[in-house]
């Protein structure tokens, strides 16, 4: 079993949850591309057939834009990863960034804070609740459990953009690195940072929810600023 994802020879341990995942189902031996396709695919497939089934066609383009930025999110995970290995970098920052699962931690959190929102806060705020202007007043239960599992998709992937950046940054503080090291790291960089501005794609579905646009926007501000900082550090270092 071997994923081609991760270069071979790469023990669990050195790569993102994402990638130990699909390197230990059995007998996947797949190319990042066609992960990749297969990833979309399907999710896009049962947001299709879902709202064929059930006519929220509204709610399936939303769901398209989010499943297409989990995707990219999949790609820059593999990009990042592939980049920081191949570099000349120190055990400590690879066990970090790798091996902390810290990642998976903020996901939870930012995943436990969006569900909270969308069931529990937005509906008390009086107007019209985002779920029901996607799903009407009863949400097909099928339907929910679609969202849920793409939101989470989506969480986990702005999860480890957050960790890779704050990781990065000290990265720059903490150590010095030869030119080569350095242009490697600063692609990796620029990946963390082309992810984070992809999920810009999303403010259109949250215009009319402030917590939501403010906290997509913060965001990326977050992680643009913290991974432009750390590139900046890097190239000082000349």
């Amino acid at each position: 079993m071997t994923t081609r994802g991760a270069p071979a020879g790469t023990k669990y341990g050195e790569t993102w949850v994402y990638e130990s995942i699909i390197g230990a189902l059995p007998g996947v031996d797949v190319s990042p591309g066609l992960a990749l396709a297969i990833q979309f695919a399907v999710f896009e497939a049962a947001i299709l057939f879902l709202a064929w089934v059930y006519g929220l066609w509204t709610a399936a383009i939303a769901g398209t834009v989010a499943v297409a930025v989990a995707t990219v999110g999949s790609a820059e995970m593999l990009r990042i990863g592939r980049r920081t290995r191949e570099a000349d970098i120190p055990e400590a920052y690879r066990r970090l960034l790798f091996g902390s699962n810290v990642e998976v931690v903020l996901s939870v959190l930012a995943y436990i804070a969006l569900v909270t929102h969308l069931f529990v806060y937005d509906p008390q705020l009086g107007g019209e609740a985002l779920v029901t202007t996607l799903f009407g007043p009863e949400p097909p239960v099928l339907v929910v459990y679609l969202t849920l599992l793409v939101l989470w998709d989506v969480c986990y992937r702005i999860g480890t953009g957050w960790w890779a950046s704050v990781v990065a940054l000290w990265r720059s503080v903490r150590f010095r690195f030869d030119d080569e090291t350095r242009r490697q790291l600063m692609r990796a960089d620029l990946e963390t940072l082309g992810f984070g501005l992809t999920q810009l794609a999303l403010v259109p579905f949250v215009l009319g929810q402030p917590v939501l646009l403010a906290a997509v926007v913060g965001h990326v501000l977050a992680v643009s600023a913290v991974t432009g900082l750390a590139i900046l550090l890097l190239r000082r270092q000349d």
